[in-house]
């Protein structure tokens, strides 16, 4: 059975927090860039997920997200919006809702990520329940993940068709 230990970030004294550059994860042109530190925040990374880990994480979000995102980009692009920033949309909390929707995708997909490998086996009875818990919660990031995606296209959460 597996089971999840649960992940807490480690403190960062002055002496230890890696330079303010590097919690900044740099992205293509149009998309934002990641800090990680309000990743962790964000998303409540809780234990020994080192920044190096974290950093790995976000890149494959990073990429997984622009894939999925770059059809709907293309035309966009084409007519000369420069980036998402620029990109006309709502503002809530003085952000463009468009770039809140694309944190959380990118936030989301990382801490499933992370959650993935951060299991470990436990054979007991609690062990049991604890996995399941995790399997759910793998789950949850990656539905909201795909919800903020198609909330950023304009693209339904649900298809019903009848069989």
């Amino acid at each position: 059975m597996t089971t999840f230990n649960a992940i807490e970030a480690p403190t960062l004294t002055p002496e230890t927090a890696p330079p303010a550059g590097e919690l900044i994860v740099a992205n293509v042109a149009w998309f934002p860039s990641i800090d990680l530190a309000h990743m962790r925040e964000a998303v409540r990374l809780v234990g020994t997920v080192t920044t190096a880990r974290l950093r790995d994480a976000a890149i494959a979000a990073i990429d997984e997200v622009n894939r999925e995102l770059q059809a709907w980009r293309a035309p966009l692009e084409a007519t000369g919006v420069a980036s998402l920033a620029e990109l006309p949309a709502d503002e809530i909390g003085g952000e463009s809702v468009q770039l809140a929707r694309y944190r959380r995708a990118v936030y989301f997909l990382a801490r499933a990520d992370l959650t993935e490998k951060y299991r470990d086996f436990d054979s007991t009875k609690s062990g049991a329940a604890d996995a399941a818990e995790v399997e759910t919660t793998i789950d949850a990031d990656r539905r909201n993940a795909r919800q903020a995606i198609n909330d950023m296209r304009g693209v339904a959460r649900t298809t019903i068709e009848l069989i």
